[in-house]
């Protein structure tokens, strides 16, 4: 399919008048965390699922919720914990005695936005109700298959210190997020900002709807369309392979991963960099783009070595390695 980039850039700058008002509307009620609000936009566009990694208080309900209401779309939170049940999840049937029949009583994994708050505190059968959903869009209870709300988001979180009484996330489920977000602490002029708004006994600012969840559905046709040339998708497929192949490469990390990245990634490399673009008023893609989001869709694909763990190299490291030895188009 040929697109006409000079006409799909006025389209684009158009279209993301309102996301760029959303955007604005979130970072009213959250003070900095730009990257984490910037990579919840990419992964609605997207079509993809968010780990959000960080600690305790560093606002990632609030940005989730907050994104619910600019998008006026369902929201719902589950708090994971250690006696968590599927069925708590996803829903069960329900005997009516009187009628002699079952109902289905769907359960909150039925919305649009869901946040699965410290998801790795719930056991592997738990987390893995959440594959078929994740990667389908469905739910299957007692053999009847139920379709999620469109848009459909996960946003899980996790805390990366305390790890008494978790659960490792599955592969085939860390997989399924199309980025793992870090999120950091505030600097100390955010810190200030964050008192002068928080620190009061009065009803903290409210983000006001921008957005809609058909609106979003649209935008994403849009988003299809940039452009993304050839010698980009070569870079971008360069990157995974030497996760995989690191040596072919000439990167210094040959025993430091034990796998790398699945063919996921490429493809969500590439439709994450579209929406990236897209966020930024253009209708192709870029390098930078890729780099821009490199760490996010591939930190949680590379399984490290005993070695790499020993040395206490981060899969973070190893990407900067990779991006240092690859060369840009």
């Amino acid at each position: 399919m040929t697109v006409d980039v000079d006409e799909l850039t006025d389209v684009i700058k158009n279209s993301n008048q309102k996301f760029r008002k959303a955007r604005d509307e979130i970072s009213r009620v959250i003070v900095g965390q730009k990257e984490m609000i910037d990579r919840l936009f990419v992964a609605l566009l997207a079509d993809g699922h968010i780990l959000l990694e960080g600690l305790p208080g560093l606002a990632k309900t609030l940005a989730v919720n907050s994104l619910s209401k600019v998008i006026q779309c369902d929201f719902k939170r589950i708090q994971f914990t250690p006696d968590l049940l599927p069925a708590d999840l996803i829903g069960t049937n329900v005997y009516n005695p009187k009628e002699g029949t079952f109902t289905v009583n769907k359960g909150p994994i039925f919305t649009n936005i869901l946040l699965a708050d410290e998801i790795n505190r719930a056991p592997a059968k738990v987390q893995s109700a959440l594959l078929e959903v994740m990667q389908e869009k469905q739910v299957t209870i007692s053999g009847e298959t139920h379709k999620v709300g469109k848009p459909f988001l996960v946003l899980a979180t996790q805390n990366p210190i305390e790890q008494e009484g978790t659960y490792p996330l599955p592969e085939a489920q860390t997989d399924r997020f199309m980025m793992k977000v870090r999120i950091g602490y505030p600097s100390m002029e955010e810190e200030k900002e964050i008192l002068s708004r928080m620190a009061t006994l009065e009803k903290s600012p409210e983000p006001q709807p921008i957005l809609t969840g058909d609106e979003i559905l649209e935008t994403r046709k849009i988003v299809n369309q940039v452009y993304i040339d050839e010698k980009v998708v070569e870079y971008l497929l360069q990157i995974v392979f030497a996760t995989r192949d690191p040596g072919a490469f000439g990167v210094d990390a040959e025993n430091l991963i034990m796998y790398g990245a699945s063919p996921r990634a490429s493809i969500g490399m590439t439709i994450a960099a579209k929406a990236y673009a897209f966020l930024s008023g253009r209708a192709f893609v870029t390098p930078h783009d890729i780099k821009q989001l490199g760490h996010d869709l591939l930190r949680h694909r590379i399984r490290r070595t005993y070695e790499a763990e020993a040395e206490e190299v981060s899969p973070d490291e190893i990407i900067d390695r990779i991006f240092e030895k690859i060369p840009v188009p």
